[in-house]
């Protein structure tokens, strides 16, 4: 009888290992992407010519001796003010370029061609490459590796790590090509660089915090600088709605 016992719990055992789920890997990770830049002209953007052109499928930023900036610039999408949403965006940088991809932004009057809002960074050194910044805003939300609550009175305090800072710049290729990968989701705001999370903000900061708005990239104030950026794919996410209460 107990042989029986033990062969029956044993048999239930593998039945309910057999039945459970696990995640897969991604793999292209495309459906209900669809592209926002042609690759070959600025149509649904809008951008100073003196900063921005299109080259061989790409977006490129440069900045010369002769040009050099005052004010920040940057190349605007105007197909739209998405809220909840998924961007991914290829893009290379030189090795003292600055850039970053803004979100849920604003543009302000002068000068123009800039933006207010979220911004996923990008440097050529990698320093601040894959934190949020707040443009023209909160300034530094949450650095690489960190895990940011942003409360009221601009307040941010650290709940969590996502990695040592420097153990993740590890995985950004130094003048070469790399993926970011922007999830935002109501207060949640995730940016990933090549698959790995550089940093996660919590915005709890109702008089601060954007629901919705323009997506840009920018070239940045400072020395001769070329950002190139190609693949643009965006995935509008339906609203997070609160989740009805599952019955007994």
């Amino acid at each position: 009888m107990k042989r029986l016992a033990l062969a029956a719990f044993l048999l239930g055992t593998i039945a309910a290992y057999a039945a459970q789920s696990f995640p897969e890997p991604a793999g292209a990770d495309t459906a209900g992407f669809v592209a926002i830049f042609d690759g070959k002209t600025l149509a649904g953007w809008d951008a100073d010519p003196k900063y921005w052109h299109v080259e061989a499928g790409m977006l490129v930023g440069v900045v010369t001796p002769e040009t050099l900036l005052k004010a920040n610039s940057f190349a605007i999408w105007r197909g739209g003010a998405p809220a909840d949403f998924e961007l991914k965006v290829e893009y290379r940088v030189s090795a003292a370029g600055n850039s970053g991809v803004n979100y849920r932004s604003v543009e302000i009057p002068t000068p123009a061609f800039a933006l207010k809002g979220y911004q996923c960074d990008i440097d050529g050194a990698n320093r601040y490459t894959g934190q949020n910044y707040e443009e023209h805003g909160r300034t530094f939300l949450a650095l690489r590796g960190q895990i940011v609550r942003a409360t009221g009175d601009s307040k941010r305090a650290i709940i969590g790590s996502v990695g040592e800072k420097d153990a993740l710049a590890t995985f950004i290729r130094a003048g070469d090509w790399n993926q970011i990968h922007l999830i935002i989701r109501g207060n949640v705001l995730t940016h990933l660089v090549n698959g790995h999370v550089m940093s996660v903000v919590v915005d709890e900061d109702a008089a601060q915090r954007m629901a919705a708005g323009l997506i840009g990239v920018q070239v940045h104030v400072g020395p001769p600088m070329k950002i190139e950026y190609r693949n643009f794919l965006l995935k509008v996410l339906p609203p997070v709605a609160p989740a009805a209460a599952r019955k007994p």
